[in-house]
């Protein structure tokens, strides 16, 4: 049997907020020893939180020996690069997948960083060339070299530990991160997926955790069910076609888009809705479902079922992707009625950007929100009932119709986080409370502490704890 081990668990981002997910954990009773990371995300919403981004690391990046990461939504991985030039050194560690679509997402992020820089440069009246990114192509590169991949269940030994990958079934090749010293284990949820789903399999259940780093995103509130999210976005359509009109989806290229496809797809193929174009208006978007295609064995067995009997997934007569910019332009001359789904999914760049400007003030056009809008960004401002928001400089009214099917998020709700965490009951010490908007954590927390009789807490930016196994 083990002797007993002090570690120091560090919130280094991820707490206060969704995004920024960071957390160090270390022990600090041995010199130059264990100190891993799991995650390395980017702040995202405000312009306070994304500065956020630019400052050092609470911690010596050259002492980690390794970087487990949860999924490659870039709330996650958006830091990485900044680590290497910061002087990591170790090994990254993912399920095969998430580096295929972190790479994907690490690019397209710094896409979107020169526009900023483009927008900021006229805001500044400089020169875009003199305002300095995050992270160039060469640092992505540099942190793919040293990226190892591992399948779920496979052991990894760091130190003392045996670390673990679970499938969370958040995205394809989401993990949660379990690592154990003897017989105790500290598990790091990442992002817990709303299972079940229509593409992958369910999130593990896990019953033996000592410690619990847990997400929070949806801690205070509930999804509709699968029926009535599929209801609405079938009315959305119907409704919407009938009068003419276009639905413009701001998706998130990453789990949202292929979820959608797939029930639109299955809607068109049972005459549920209307045979109208359905454009994929995202090159990102279509590299990642690209990648679920290629993995189809972390997909869930009814999905294989389909592949198997030889009709595919998103693949069907009305599905177009517009890849080039001429293409995406092209779109406004296509059939008047239509589906657009195009990023962002928090409509805070990107191409969808574009149709809202065109969509937004048309009474008969609808936008459907199908997943989280953070603080700040474009698609809180919409949802929220804002009559106008700025477009590229421009005040554009708000007269389409608003429609958000939280059914569609990739996160658990507020009583299946409770019943993970209800599972594991019995054998936890203590519960971390990160990854949520204030409300949504300390909710989470107090139902946790209330229900259970669990010693629970949501931590502060850069609070350190100790914790025993």
């Amino acid at each position: 049997m083990a002797e007993t081990k002090q570690l120091k668990l560090s919130f280094c981002g991820g707490t206060g907020g969704v995004t920024g997910a960071n957390f160090l954990l270390e022990d600090p009773t041995v010199p130059n020893g264990f100190k891993a990371l799991v995650d390395c995300g980017m702040f995202q919403g405000t312009r306070i939180e994304e500065k956020l981004n630019w400052e050092k690391f609470p911690y010596d990046p050259k002492e980690i020996k390794a970087v487990f990461i949860t999924h490659a939504h870039i709330d996650h991985i958006g830091r990485l690069p900044l680590l290497l030039k910061a002087g990591f050194n170790g090994t990254i560690y993912s399920t095969p997948p998430t580096k295929e679509i972190a790479e994907i997402a690490l690019l397209d992020a710094i896409g979107v960083m020169e526009k900023e820089n483009k927008h900021r440069a006229k805001e500044k009246k400089a020169n875009p060339e003199d305002l300095e990114s995050l992270y160039d192509t060469e640092d992505v590169s540099r942190a793919l070299r040293q990226w190892k991949t591992v399948g779920y269940h496979e052991p990894i030994m760091i130190g003392d530990f045996t670390v673990v990958l679970r499938d969370s079934g958040h995205i394809l090749g989401s993990a949660m991160v379990e690592f154990t010293y003897g017989s105790k284990k500290i598990l790091f949820t990442g992002d817990l997926g709303n299972s079940p789903t229509p593409l992958l399999k369910d999130t593990e259940k896990v019953t033996d955790a000592d410690y619990l780093i847990m997400e929070s995103v949806y801690g205070d509130r509930n999804h509709e069910d699968r029926q009535e999210r599929r209801n609405r976005l079938e009315d959305a359509i119907e409704e919407t076609i009938r009068k003419d009109g276009v639905v413009i989806i701001p998706a998130f290229s990453i789990e949202r888009t292929q979820e959608l496809l797939f029930d639109i797809e299955n809607m068109m193929e049972n005459s549920r809705i209307p045979l109208v174009p359905v454009f994929l208006d995202s090159p990102m978007a279509s590299k990642v479902t690209a990648v679920y295609k290629k993995h189809s064995d972390y997909l869930n067995h009814e999905t294989n079922a389909i592949i198997r009997g030889g009709d595919g997934i998103f693949k069907f007569p009305q599905f177009h992707e517009t890849l080039s910019t001429e293409e995406s332009k092209a779109i406004d001359l296509s059939n008047p009625k239509k589906i657009i789904i195009a990023g962002s999914g928090m409509s805070n760049g990107g191409r969808i950007i574009h149709h809202e400007l065109k969509y937004l003030p048309d009474p008969n056009s609808t936008v459907l929100l199908a997943g989280y809008q953070a603080v700040g960004s474009m698609g809180r401002l919409i949802q929220d009932g804002a009559k106008y928001v700025k477009i590229l400089g421009e005040e554009v009214p708000v007269r389409a119709r608003v429609l958000s099917v939280s059914g569609y998020s990739a996160h658990k709700d507020s009583d299946a986080l409770f019943e993970f965490v209800r599972e594991t009951a019995d054998s936890l010490k203590k519960v971390f409370v990160v990854m949520g908007e204030p409300k949504s954590s300390l909710f989470l927390v107090q139902r946790l502490r209330d229900y259970l009789g669990l010693d629970a807490e949501a931590p502060e930016l850069n609070q350190s704890v100790e914790i025993e196994l």
